[in-house]
């Protein structure tokens, strides 16, 4: 036999689920208390749901650039975190670290999300004063990616790319998978 919710006493159930004996009214003003708080409950779940779907049809495209741009910045942080700075060879751990760009993400556009572009740089010195130290970053660079792959990147810098919304989101997934993988 199941107790009362409001008055704890030992009922018989004449209801599925009956959680109030409807004994007194103390107990069946319970029960309608309860149950309109589970029915505001229900409707505040439904509103966040409504409230996240439009937002989620008004966001622009560069809503969804802004987006993996965290995601994609905190992914070369957490890849790198363990390696010196790119420019000045400060020890991890030493410094705040930071996504620092080779080729600038808002002049070249087309090169914010590729990974041969992007190391981990301490914040403060090199990419806030030193504007990304970019003589010494490209002597690091090439010795990470090699001779090759720095030359491909030069000509990449140049080819125009331009992300679709669809691309962004899968790009998120993809980047948010690898986050996951390296944090294992």
């Amino acid at each position: 036999m199941p107790r009362c919710k409001s008055c704890k006493e030992k009922f018989e159930t004449k209801e599925f689920l009956q959680k109030f004996c409807k004994g007194s009214i103390d107990c069946l003003t319970a029960e309608g208390l309860y149950k309109l708080d589970k029915h505001k409950k229900q409707k505040d779940k439904e509103r966040r749901l409504e409230k996240k779907v439009l937002k989620e049809k008004l966001k622009t495209k560069s809503d969804y650039e802004k987006e993996l741009e965290k995601i994609f910045n905190h992914y070369i942080r957490e890849r790198d975190k363990l390696l010196p700075c790119v420019s000045c060879g400060a020890e991890a751990g030493h410094y705040k670290l930071t996504a620092g760009h080779y080729y600038p993400a808002g002049t070249y556009k087309n090169l914010r999300f590729d990974e041969e572009n992007v190391f981990g740089q301490c914040w403060f010195n090199c990419n806030k004063n030193k504007h990304g130290n970019l003589q010494e970053y490209r002597i690091e660079l090439e010795k990470r990616i090699g001779t090759d792959n720095l030359e491909a990147l030069d000509i990449r810098r140049l080819t125009p790319k331009h992300y679709s919304i669809p691309e962004l989101i899968e790009l998120k997934q993809v980047y948010k998978e690898k986050i996951r993988q390296l944090k294992r």
